[in-house]
């Protein structure tokens, strides 16, 4: 009983311990939640969607400055074009904020969907951390709704501003073309006298600059040229070192060919105006970093380099097309008079452009009256019309019978009308007062015409070396023969290459220099060259050139990857570990699906193509596949089957169907057996799966061979079978385990016949060994006497009729010819029976 109360009293202590416990967890769960106030003290990094916001809000003061730049230089087209350079990184940066965004939105989508919808009535109540995340992610999603339709709006009105800067610059260049001015006695007068006040301003002024350079600035005008001279030198070395027998003709040569022509007009052309476009860019270059040009003086001196580039461009053009000292290389069928007449009128109208654009620049800088200009471009639009309507009543084209020192023959009718029209419309234009549209189109007929034309020469040079069997007769091609020991074919494909090398360099240097001509800036080509190659839209798919030349870099280096390995795999560690050519095999081709499909995975992903783009695609090819591609696929799961199962392996001894041979290749898709014929047969690996397949060399190449042997009745069977045996036991290629023995068969028609049974551990050995042993045998046979039978058969033969047929023939002495012809026939009846039976016993042998 005193047990009772003590076990009360326990029980009742360890209660209240257990309800203390419960009690304090109760009071830590209960401050629990304060933990973060104390943490909210502490500094926390912008989110995502506070750092978006933040850019957003800078992106609008900087669209608002954009907006106020392009409305305070609507009339400067150099600004424009930086602020439309601006104004594109800003759209850019916009999109990417938008896209930064796009994963935690899907985050949220994805994560709103695992949660459900809030419980309607009547339905139990959800948990309250469950209602607060949906509440929590609910806020964030339309927060991240909000801030992308900011950046919405944004791209929408920074397109806006693309738009109208472009349109600004439009009507800039429409409005500086189409400008009118009034031509009269006093605007020449005006003129005349800011040409003479023109000319003693920059006479002072470059004679100041000239004195103060050799005075101060001696040691950096010196170091200027000589640098700029090194680049020109370097890049003409190289030049000439790689095509050099492309600069220079070869007078030994009486008849050039139509491809030696055109090789020497491009690229004498284009590597020769190179080298001093390098010399005068680096010259300006290396003048201005030295301090050496005055700010009134470097636009002239960049004027007269670029003015020097224009004449001596026109007159390597002049000298490569109409080559008018030198008729056998020329390209255009001209007289010797025609094609000099034509060069020189073309080098005087690029002389014209040129000194109308270096003395409007040396006006510029002297701050001359804008009618000096006016009346410049007006004196250059009139000699060149007049230069142009004169040519155009020549007689350049190359006389009937061919010889380039006889009188010429008249343009063309239709070319000659154009050059008048077009040598009047320039004349008429600037007498009008439409002295800028006078100049540009004066410009353009020059520097485009010739940009042109040494392109149209580039494409034909790349057509005819492309051409088939054209590239060999060229020096770079003896070059590649000597140096890489490349054959006919190898020689043909590197013209293709060649061909379609000078067309990228005809076109990438040509259109750029069109461009420029034509107004467009610098700026605007780099803006051209990063859409072209980052982002070309095709209806709502962005393509970006660049990424996709990325993706078959990684694709083709990590497929050099894969094929590395697999020769290291299969030349290093499997052939070291002497492992079976079969399970070589199958780990390579593995190896090389994996590498290949890891690769495609790689290039895809770099090319930065969105795989969800191609899902009905993917649809449209799985029915496909259902209906006419199943046979495909099931060679292809058949394939994979073969390489992973190996029922047989490459190098085994085979039988399927009506082909029997070695495997001599097992890919996806079908296996190669090569017969004993040499001749390939390829069989779907569906075949080889659903088929019957016999393989002489599944596990090992063991094999039983046999030799049939047939005695005449007269030997002894003992004799024989130990002679047999005898033989076989001095081969050292058959096995003696399991050892050789002979079968008595049984008793032929003529002969015993017997079957020599024994195996060979390569069944590849078999043929030979068979031979041998057969002559063997024959041997053997006649030393001890042996026969081997020939087919056998009885005949009877029958002469009773002879007798009966002579007494007839006594009694019938008028039928003498009959009775003679009967015995006859009755005689080679026998004949024929003994043929015929002779016939029975072969075929039943």
């Amino acid at each position: 009983m005193r047990l009772r109360p003590i076990l009360l009293r326990t029980i009742l202590l360890l209660t209240l311990a257990v309800a203390g416990a419960h009690f304090k967890g109760a009071a830590a769960f209960a401050q629990e939640p304060q933990a973060p106030a104390a943490a909210q003290e502490a500094p926390l990094t912008d989110t995502p969607l506070d750092q978006a916001t933040k850019e957003i809000e800078k992106a609008k003061v900087q669209l608002t400055a954009l907006q106020d730049g392009a409305k305070q230089n609507a009339d400067n087209d150099d600004a424009l074009v930086g602020l439309a350079t601006k104004a594109d990184e800003l759209s850019r940066a916009v999109i990417t904020i938008s896209v930064n965004l796009r994963p935690r939105f899907d985050q949220i989508k994805n994560r709103l969907a695992e949660i459900g919808d809030p419980p309607k009535d009547g339905q139990p109540p959800e948990a309250q951390i469950v209602a607060d995340e949906r509440n929590a992610l609910t806020a964030e999603r339309a927060q991240i709704n909000a801030v992308t339709g900011d950046a919405e709006n944004l791209s929408i009105a920074v397109t806006k501003l693309l738009n109208e800067i472009i349109e600004m610059r439009r009507r800039l260049f429409a409005d500086t073309l189409f400008r009118r001015t009034e031509i009269s006695v006093s605007v020449l007068d005006d003129a005349a006298s800011a040409f003479v006040h023109e000319v003693s301003e920059f006479s002072q002024a470059l004679s100041s600059w000239a004195s103060f350079v050799w005075k101060f600035k001696r040691f950096p005008l010196f170091a200027a040229i000589f640098l700029s001279l090194a680049s020109a030198l370097i890049l003409l070395s190289g030049s000439y070192r790689l095509f050099g027998s492309y600069l220079r003709r070869d007078e030994a040569i009486e008849n050039p060919s139509y491809i030696g022509r055109l090789s020497i007009a491009f690229w004498s052309t284009l590597i020769r105006t190179l080298a001093l476009s390098v010399l005068l860019v680096t010259s300006f270059f290396f003048l201005n970093s030295f301090n050496v040009l005055r700010p009134d003086i470097a636009p002239v001196i960049g004027a007269l380099f670029g003015a020097i580039g224009l004449v001596y461009f026109v007159g390597r053009f002049v000298n490569a097309i109409f080559a008018p000292r030198e008729p056998r290389w020329r390209l255009v069928r001209l007289s010797n008079l025609g094609a000099r007449s034509i060069g020189y009128c073309l080098l005087a109208m690029a002389i014209v452009n040129a000194l109308d654009y270096l003395f409007g620049t040396i006006g510029e800088a002297m701050g001359s009256p804008l009618v000096l200009t006016v009346v410049r471009s007006l004196i250059a639009a009139l000699i060149i019309g007049l230069i142009l309507i004169a040519v155009s009543f020549g007689k350049p084209m190359l006389a009937k019978n061919g010889d380039p020192d006889a009188p010429g023959r008249h343009w063309p009718r239709g070319l000659g009308i154009i050059l008048r029209v077009v040598g009047a419309g320039l004349i008429l234009t600037a007498l009008t007062g439409y002295v800028g549209l006078a100049r540009f189109i004066a410009t353009q007929l020059i520097i485009t015409g010739a940009v042109i034309a040494t392109m149209y020469v580039g494409l034909l040079s790349g057509k005819a070396i492309s051409r088939q069997e054209s590239f060999a007769d060229t020096f770079f091609a003896s070059f590649l023969t000597r140096r890489f020991k490349l054959g006919p074919v190898a020689i043909d494909q590197a013209g293709l290459l060649v061909g379609l090398a000078i067309y990228a360099v005809a076109l990438l240097v040509g259109i750029p220099l069109i461009l420029l001509l034509w107004g467009f800036h610098v700026q605007d080509l780099q803006l051209i060259a990063y859409r072209l190659f980052t982002e070309v839209r095709l209806g709502g798919i962005s393509i970006s050139l660049l990424g996709i030349c990325t993706g078959i870099l990684l694709f083709a280096g990590v497929y050099l990857l894969t094929r590395w390995l697999q020769r290291w795999l299969d030349g290093n560690v499997m052939a070291r570990s002497h492992v079976d050519l079969g399970v070589r095999n199958s780990v390579k081709t593995g190896i090389g699906y994996l590498g290949v499909g890891i690769a495609a995975i790689i290039g895809v992903s770099a090319a930065g193509i969105d795989l969800s783009s191609f899902a009905l695609v993917a649809s449209a090819l799985s029915v496909g596949i259902g209906f006419g591609l199943q046979n495909i696929v099931s060679n292809f799961v058949s394939g994979l089957i073969l390489l992973v199962e190996r029922p047989f392996k490459v190098g085994d001894h085979v039988v399927s169907g009506t082909a029997e041979g070695i495997v001599k290749r097992i890919s996806v898709r079908a296996t190669e057996i090569e017969t004993f014929r040499k001749q390939s047969i390829i069989v779907p690996n569906s075949e080889l799966i659903n088929g019957l397949v016999g393989n002489w060399t599944h596990r090992n190449k063991i094999g039983r061979s046999e030799i049939p042997v047939s005695v005449a009745y007269n030997a002894d069977p003992q004799q024989v079978m130990d002679i047999l045996l005898e033989l076989t036991a001095k081969i050292p290629l058959v096995m003696r385990n399991p050892e050789p023995h002979v079968e008595f068969l049984r008793f032929g028609p003529y002969s015993l016949d017997f079957e020599l049974r024994f195996f060979l551990a390569d069944m590849g050995d078999g043929m030979a060994v068979r031979n041998n042993l057969r002559i063997e045998i024959l041997k053997r046979f006649k030393a001890e006497g042996i026969e081997i039978p020939l087919p056998q058969t009885d005949l009877t033969i029958h002469r009773d009729a002879r007798p009966a047929l002579a007494d007839a023939g006594k009694d019938q002495p008028n039928e003498q010819e009959k009775s003679a012809d009967t015995p006859m026939q009755e005689e080679e009846q026998p004949v024929r029976q003994l043929r015929s039976k002779t016939a029975d016993g072969n075929r039943k042998g």
